[in-house]
């Protein structure tokens, strides 16, 4: 399936969490999710630094903050953009929450769950998310490098 303009639109405000993060000094990945009709229902970025808690990943972030605004837990429909190919945890949390479709931009290839697809079909959930990868992927993998070459040149410097 070829992304549209709509798509394109809302991993951009995606990539604005994710600079939130940056700015905060937590990894900048960035979600939004969007009800079938096009309406932001929720918004978030990387938390787990600030907060202590190591499940405030960006997506579940703005699940909860989806859920709140719907008043319900499940956000069928709905479709979550992310900067970042989510880890199994985020993944749980979409099937739990019935998003219809996951469009992420840049790949994880050691945690992300498309290297993981082999689990997700064994396990026979009784929900199925469309899963698109790609979406802007340079952009949203630029944003993650230049935040770890600063980590990188900071601890340089501290030796």
């Amino acid at each position: 399936m070829a992304f549209t303009e709509q798509d394109t639109y809302f991993m951009r405000l995606a990539l604005e969490e994710a600079g939130k993060g940056f700015d905060l000094d937590e990894v900048p990945i960035g979600a939004v999710v969007v009800s079938k009709e096009g309406v932001i229902l929720g918004k978030g970025f990387n938390r787990p630094i600030s907060s202590n808690d190591p499940t405030a990943h960006a997506e579940i972030i703005a699940i909860r903050d989806a859920a709140r605004f719907e008043k319900n837990y499940r956000l069928t429909g709905s479709t979550l953009y992310v900067t970042l190919e989510p880890c199994l945890m985020c993944y749980g949390a979409m099937v739990h929450a019935r998003i219809k479709r996951l469009v992420f931009g840049a790949y994880d290839k050691r945690s992300g769950l498309t290297s993981h697809i082999h689990l997700i079909d064994a396990l026979n959930l009784n929900h199925k998310v469309e899963i698109e990868g790609g979406l802007l992927k340079e952009e949203c993998g630029d944003i993650l490098s230049r935040f770890f070459e600063i980590k990188r040149q900071v601890k340089k410097k501290s030796k």
